[in-house]
C-alpha cells in the first residue's frame, strides 16, 4: 500500500485562484491611485477632475510599479488556474457527453492563454494586439461558461450562482459599450470613469464565476501518494453539495434527443453571418449603380446566390455535406473579412464569393437537418433568431451592421470582431448525418412551389425584416406624430419577430388560416398608414417568421442544389422588382414596375402562401423540451437586449439651436449619395462632423431614402439626429417610390406634409413642407428634390407645384432645395416669383444648377458654400437667417454685402473653413462666405 504524503481539499486551490486574481488587481489600482492618481485616470480627450476613476488597461500597464506588482501576481495565479481547469474537467466530466467535456476544457484553456495576452501585451505596448487577445478573451468566455454552467447538475444552487453571475457579466457588456461609445465617438467628459466601473465590475464577476468553484470543490479532496504521482478521490462527508445534488437532481443520462445548447449558439452565429454577407452584398452593389447613373455591370454578382447549384454535384455534395465547416469560413472569411480590401471593385467581387458560399452552406445544412423534422424545425429557427441578430445589431448600431464591409474602425465598425465570430461559429459547425426522407423525382410539383415559396419568404424577409424601422418607415406619416417611431418602438418589431419564431416552432400550423392572416395583414400594410398600418405590419412579421419552419423542413426533403437554386433564383427576381418600382427612370423596361410596391409586395406574399397550401404538412413530432427551453432563453435574451438599446438611445434631452441668444437661424441642403463615401465606406459619422462644425440648426437631406434592400435598409435620420441632437423627418417612405428627402431641426418640428410632386415621365420628385417653432414663433421649411435634367415637362411642373405650396403660406419660409435649373432662367422663375414670394439667398450665385436656397418674410445675414469633401459629389450650401423685428423689416430684401469685419460675432460662420479647412471641408467657390445688410 501507498502511504499518503498530502491530502489537500480541492476547494483551496479555488481559492488560491480567487486570491491571486484579485489581488492582482486590487493592488495595481491602490498603488496607481496613491502614485500617478492624475495619470491613470487621463485619457486621448480629457484628465482630472473631468475624469476620475481610472480604466483596467491604464491601471496595470501604464506605469510601473503598479504594472511589475500586477503582472507578479498575476503570474501567480496561473498555477491555480490549470488546476482549476483540470479539476473543472474531473468534477464535471460526464460519460454520455466526453466530446462536450474536452470542448469545454480546450475552450478554458485558450481563453486562459488569451488572457496571458492582454495583461502582459497592454494597450501602451501595442493596442491592436491588446484588443484582439481582450476581444478573444470575452467571446471565449460564452462557450467556456455555457459548458459549466449546463455541466452543473439542475436544480441546484450552485447552477443559479453561476447562471446568474454569468447573465450580470454580459448584461454590463451593454452599458460597458454605450459609454466606450460616449467616450470615444462623442467625447463626452466622464464618460470614460463611467465605462471604467463598468470594465472593473466585469473583472470581479469574471472571478466571481471561478470562485463558485469553491463551492463545487469542497467535497473533491487531492492526494499525493508515494506509490502514483496524484490521485483523486471524492470525499462524500466533505460538503453539502453532493447530498443537495442526490435530492435534487435526476443524475440519468440526458435525452439522446435532447439538442445541445451549443448547437444551437452556433448555427444563431452562422446565420448571422449569412444575413450580414447577403445583406450586404446588395449595398454593395447600389455603389456602382449609382455612381454611374445606371447599370454598371456589377449587378451580375447578384448571381452568387445561384452558386447553391453547385449541390446538384455528388463529389461537390459529399464534400459539403462531410465538411460544412468549409463553406461556413470561406463565408466570413470572403463576406465580413472583405473589408480589409480598400479598393470597391476588389471589395465587391470578395463579397459576392461569400454570399455564393453562404448560399452553399444553407441549402446544404437544411438538407442535412431533413432526416429528422423536429430538428430540422429548430435549425429553421436558428435562421430566424440569426435574421433577429443582424437586427439586433444594426438597431444597437443605427441601422449599419457593424460587420458590413461599408464599415471599418473609423465609421464604427465591429469588423474584427466579426470576424472572429464568425470563424468560431464555423470552426465549430456541426456535420449532421442525413437520411433522405421522399425521393424528389416522385413529387416535381412539390419541389416547384417549395421552391418559389422559400424564395418568396426569403425575399419578404430580406425587404422587410432586415432592420427593425423598415415596416414603421412604411408607416410614417410626419409630424404630428400619431403612429410608431423607429426608436423605441423598433424594440417591439424585434419582440414580434421573435415571437413569430417561436409560434413556428411550437405550433401546429394551419396553413390556410396562416395564409390569410398573412393576406390580410399585408393588404393592411400596403393601405393604411400609423399605428394602423403598423399593426398590420406585426401581423405581416408573425406570418413571415412562423412559416420559417414549413418551409424549411419541406425544402430539406428535396435535392438541396435544385430547391435552394429555385428559391435564390425567384429571390434575386424579386430582388430586382423591388428596385425596378423605384429605379425606372434609369433601368431597360422601368415602366413595366414603375412604382408598383403592391405587385413586389403582393407576388412575394402569393408565392409563400402558394408554397404553403399547395405542399404536403410537415410532420409535426413532440418537441424537445430541453431544447424548446433553450430556445426560450435566447428569445428572452434577445427581446431584454433589444429594450434596453431602445432605452439607451431614447433622447434624455431636448435638441437646443447653436446661438439662441441672437435668434440665428443656420440653414443648409446637402444632397447626400445614400450615405455611402467615395470609397464606399458608411459616411453618417463624417456627415454628422461636418453639420456640427458648421452649427446647422436645420439641414435638409436629399438622395436619403436607404430604405429598400439595395441599400441596405438603413435610416440615415437616426444616427445624425441622435447624436447632433435633432428632430427628424424621415420624409416620404419607401413605399412612396422615391429617391428620398429629409429634414432635420433644432427646433420643434410642429407638423409636416409629405408631398410627391407631378412626375409623368421620369423619377418622382418628393418634398416635406414643415412648420417649426422657432424662438417662438411660427417658421415654414420646405424640402425638395427636383426630377432630373432629361424630363423638361416634369421639373416645369414640379416647379409649379412648389411654387404654389410656398405661396400657400406667409409665415416666413425657407426652401431647401435640389432644382436643377440656371440661376435666372427657366423654372427658377417659378421659384423666385410673386406667385411664391420667394428670394434667392444671393442671386449672384451663377455657378449653381442643382442646390438652391430661398427664403421669404426673414433677415438674411449670411451665404455659404463649404466643399464636400470625399463624403458625396454634392456641396453643402448654408444659409443664416434672423427673424425680422416687424412686418416692414420683412419685407426689405437689400442685395448689399458687406464685410465680415461688421458681422456681429455670433451671426458668422466658423472660421475653421478658412483656407484648407477641416478634414477638407472648406469654403469654396467664393472662397469665403458672403453676409448681408
Amino acid at each position: 500500500m501507498s502511504s499518503s504524503i498530502i491530502s489537500i481539499n480541492a476547494k483551496y486551490i479555488s481559492w488560491a485562484h480567487t486570491i491571486c486574481a484579485s489581488s492582482a488587481f486590487i493592488a495595481a489600482l491602490i498603488v496607481g491611485v496613491c502614485l500617478h492618481y492624475h495619470k491613470i485616470v487621463e485619457n486621448a480627450h480629457y484628465g482630472y477632475p473631468d475624469e476620475w476613476f481610472p480604466s483596467v488597461s491604464a491601471t496595470i500597464g501604464d506605469r510601473y510599479p503598479e504594472r511589475s506588482i500586477f503582472q507578479i501576481l498575476i503570474a501567480l495565479t496561473s498555477g491555480p488556474r490549470f488546476l482549476l481547469l483540470l479539476l473543472s474537467y474531473i468534477r464535471l466530466y460526464d460519460e454520455n457527453h466526453k466530446r462536450f467535456g474536452i470542448f469545454g476544457v480546450v475552450c478554458g484553456v485558450v481563453r486562459t492563454v488569451t488572457c496571458g495576452g492582454w495583461v502582459y501585451i497592454t494597450s501602451t505596448d501595442d493596442h491592436d494586439a491588446h484588443d484582439v487577445f481582450m476581444i478573444s478573451y470575452i467571446v471565449l468566455t460564452i462557450p467556456w461558461e455555457y459548458y459549466v454552467i449546463t455541466s452543473t447538475p439542475k436544480r441546484t444552487s450552485l447552477r443559479n450562482y453561476r447562471f446568474y453571475t454569468s447573465v450580470a457579466f454580459f448584461t454590463m457588456l451593454i452599458p460597458l459599450i454605450y459609454f466606450f461609445i460616449q467616450h470615444k465617438v462623442h467625447r463626452i467628459a466622464g464618460a470614460y470613469s463611467i465605462y471604467a466601473y463598468f470594465e472593473w465590475s466585469l473583472i470581479i464577476l469574471d472571478v466571481a464565476f471561478d470562485a463558485w468553484t469553491a463551492v463545487d470543490f469542497q467535497d473533491l479532496t487531492i492526494t499525493l501518494s508515494a506509490s502514483k504521482p496524484i490521485s483523486f478521490s471524492i470525499d462524500q462527508n466533505e460538503g453539502t453539495i453532493v447530498d443537495e445534488i442526490k435530492e435534487n437532481t435526476d443524475l440519468k443520462p440526458k435525452s439522446r434527443d435532447d439538442i445541445p445548447f451549443l448547437e444551437l449558439i452556433i448555427n444563431t452565429i452562422n446565420s448571422f453571418i449569412f444575413w450580414s454577407v447577403a445583406t450586404s452584398l446588395l449595398t454593395t452593389i447600389w455603389f456602382f449603380p449609382l455612381w454611374n447613373m445606371g447599370i454598371s455591370g456589377f449587378e451580375l454578382t447578384i448571381l452568387s446566390f445561384l452558386f447553391s447549384f453547385l449541390l446538384i454535384i455528388p463529389p461537390v455534395k459529399r464534400c459539403f455535406a462531410s465538411y460544412p465547416q468549409i463553406s461556413r469560413l470561406l463565408t466570413t472569411l470572403f463576406g465580413v473579412g472583405s473589408f480589409k480590401v480598400e479598393d470597391p471593385d476588389t471589395r465587391l467581387l470578395l463579397i459576392a464569393v461569400g454570399s455564393a458560399f453562404g448560399a452553399v452552406s444553407l441549402a446544404n445544412e437544411t438538407h442535412h437537418y431533413g432526416s429528422n423534422n423536429t430538428r430540422a424545425r429548430y435549425y429553421s429557427t436558428t435562421f430566424t433568431l440569426g435574421l433577429i441578430l443582424s437586427s439586433i445589431a444594426k438597431f444597437s448600431n443605427y441601422t449599419n451592421n457593424p460587420i458590413w464591409p461599408i464599415m471599418h474602425a473609423e465609421n464604427g465598425g465591429w469588423n474584427n470582431t466579426g470576424v472572429l465570430i464568425g470563424v468560431i461559429g464555423s470552426i465549430l459547425t456541426p456535420r449532421v448525418n442525413h437520411v433522405t426522407s421522399i425521393n424528389s423525382q416522385k413529387n416535381k410539383f412539390g419541389l416547384i412551389t417549395t421552391g418559389l415559396g422559400l424564395g418568396g419568404l426569403i425575399f419578404s424577409l430580406h425587404a422587410m425584416l432586415t432592420d427593425s424601422s423598415t415596416i414603421i418607415i412604411w408607416n410614417w406619416e410626419g409630424y404630428p406624430i400619431n403612429g410608431p417611431v423607429p426608436v423605441p418602438h423598433g424594440a417591439i418589431t424585434l419582440i414580434m419577430m421573435g415571437v413569430g419564431s417561436y409560434l413556428g416552432l411550437t405550433q401546429d400550423l394551419n396553413t390556410k388560416l396562416v395564409s390569410i392572416g398573412g393576406v390580410v395583414s399585408a393588404i393592411v400594410l400596403y393601405i393604411a398608414t400609423e399605428w394602423i398600418g403598423y399593426i398590420g405590419g406585426v401581423g405581416y412579421i408573425l406570418f413571415l417568421t412562423s412559416v420559417v419552419p414549413f418551409f424549411f423542413n419541406n425544402a430539406s426533403k428535396y435535392q438541396p442544389g435544385v430547391v435552394f437554386t429555385l428559391a435564390f433564383f425567384v429571390h434575386i427576381v424579386l430582388m430586382l422588382a423591388h428596385v425596378w418600382i423605384v429605379a425606372y427612370a434609369f433601368v431597360p423596361a422601368g415602366w413595366l414596375l414603375r412604382e408598383r410596391t403592391d405587385i413586389v409586395l403582393g407576388v412575394s406574399t402569393g408565392l409563400i402562401v402558394l408554397g404553403l397550401i399547395s405542399n404536403f404538412k410537415d410532420d409535426v413530432v413532440v418537441n424537445f423540451k430541453p431544447a424548446l427551453y433553450k430556445i426560450k432563453r435566447i428569445l428572452i435574451i434577445f427581446s431584454i437586449t433589444s429594450v434596453l438599446i431602445a432605452y439607451l438611445r431614447f433622447p434624455k434631452t431636448d435638441p437646443t439651436p447653436y446661438h439662441p441668444n441672437s435668434k440665428l437661424i443656420t440653414a443648409g441642403i446637402w444632397t447626400i449619395h445614400f450615405g455611402l463615401d467615395n470609397d464606399m465606406w458608411a459616411s453618417e459619422g463624417r456627415m454628422i462632423d461636418l453639420i456640427r462644425d458648421a452649427e446647422l440648426d436645420i439641414v435638409g437631406l436629399l438622395e436619403s431614402d436607404t430604405q429598400r434592400i439595395i441599400m441596405g435598409n438603413r435610416d440615415l435620420t437616426q444616427q445624425m439626429s441622435e447624436e447632433l441632437g435633432m428632430y427628424a423627418d424621415f420624409g416620404p417612405g419607401p413605399n412612396k417610390h422615391t429617391w428620398g428627402c429629409a429634414l432635420l431641426s433644432k427646433f420643434p418640428i410642429l407638423n409636416s406634409t409629405h408631398h410627391l410632386l407631378p412626375s409623368p415621365v421620369g423619377e418622382l420628385a418628393p418634398a416635406i413642407h414643415a412648420t417649426l417653432d422657432v424662438y417662438g414663433e411660427l417658421v415654414d421649411v420646405v424640402v425638395f428634390h427636383s426630377g432630373q435634367e432629361e424630363d423638361a415637362e416634369d421639373r416645369y411642373l414640379q416647379s409649379m407645384g412648389v411654387r404654389d405650396i410656398m405661396g400657400s403660406t406667409d409665415r416666413p419660409m425657407i426652401l431647401l432645395s435640389y432644382l436643377v435649373t440656371t440661376p435666372l432662367e427657366g423654372n427658377y422663375n417659378n421659384y423666385v416669383s410673386k406667385e411664391s414670394g420667394m428670394h434667392d439667398i444671393d442671386p449672384s450665385d451663377w455657378d449653381r444648377w442643382c442646390e438652391y436656397i430661398l427664403y421669404k418674410n426673414l433677415k438674411r445675414t449670411g451665404y455659404a458654400r463649404i466643399s464636400r469633401g470625399s463624403i458625396t459629389d454634392t456641396e453643402l450650401q448654408v444659409g443664416k437667417f434672423q427673424l425680422p423685428n416687424n412686418k416692414d423689416e420683412a419685407k426689405e430684401y437689400s442685395q448689399e454685402r458687406i464685410e465680415e469685419g461688421k458681422v456681429d460675432e455670433d451671426l458668422r460662420f466658423p472660421n475653421k473653413f478658412y483656407g484648407d479647412g477641416v478634414r477638407d471641408h472648406r469654403f469654396h467657390v467664393f472662397d469665403e462666405p458672403r453676409y448681408f445688410v
